[in-house]
């Protein structure tokens, strides 16, 4: 293949990256936002609040205005704009990592943290607030309640974290730098 099909200077490992990258970027955005659109108008959660699935689980209907486990509450209005703002210029970020990586597990990590993020960007944008849904229980304890996106987000950086602690491992000693 040529280096005008590959793109400027791209070589197949980072085109295959790439491709990675924005394959689960477009996944988890799909799913993430075909589930809260199911939550808020199959279901009609907003009506019924909650609903038992399993003893540990339930779909309850949360409208998170802050960020992750309703910090930074406190912002108001102004929240909607600098989390938007916020989410964006990681995802930015991410998206130029992304671009440079030529390691398929980062990649994945990298799509799937973007998908998450957009997901709940659009809903800051569309209900000025995240629609989260998933809440476990068990014993007496509650934990957040949070919705796809967020796993996915957590998902991914578990990736890269464990991604980078394995590279890392794996070159000490060799005297090599990533």
């Amino acid at each position: 293949m040529s280096e005008a099909v590959l793109g400027a200077g791209a070589s197949r490992p980072a085109l295959r990256c790439r491709v990675i990258g924005a394959a689960l970027f477009l996944f988890v955005l799909l799913l993430d936002q075909g589930s809260k659109y199911w939550i808020l108008h199959g279901l009609d959660l907003p009506d019924r609040v909650s609903v038992p699935v399993l003893p540990f689980f339930s779909l309850t209907m949360v409208w998170n205005h802050a960020i992750t486990f309703g910090m930074l509450g406190g912002l108001g209005g102004m929240g909607r704009v600098v989390f938007t703002v916020m989410a964006l210029a990681v995802v930015l970020g991410l998206t130029i990592w992304l671009a440079r990586t030529n390691r398929p597990w980062v990649a994945a990590g990298l799509g799937t943290v973007m998908g998450g993020a957009i997901g709940n960007v659009i809903d800051r944008l569309h209900y000025g607030a995240v629609v989260d849904f998933v809440h476990l229980h068990a014993y007496g304890h509650s934990f957040y309640v949070f919705n796809l996106a967020d796993a996915a987000i957590d998902c991914g950086i578990a990736i890269l974290l464990f991604d980078n602690l394995t590279e890392r491992r794996g070159l000490a000693g060799t005297g090599q730098e990533r």
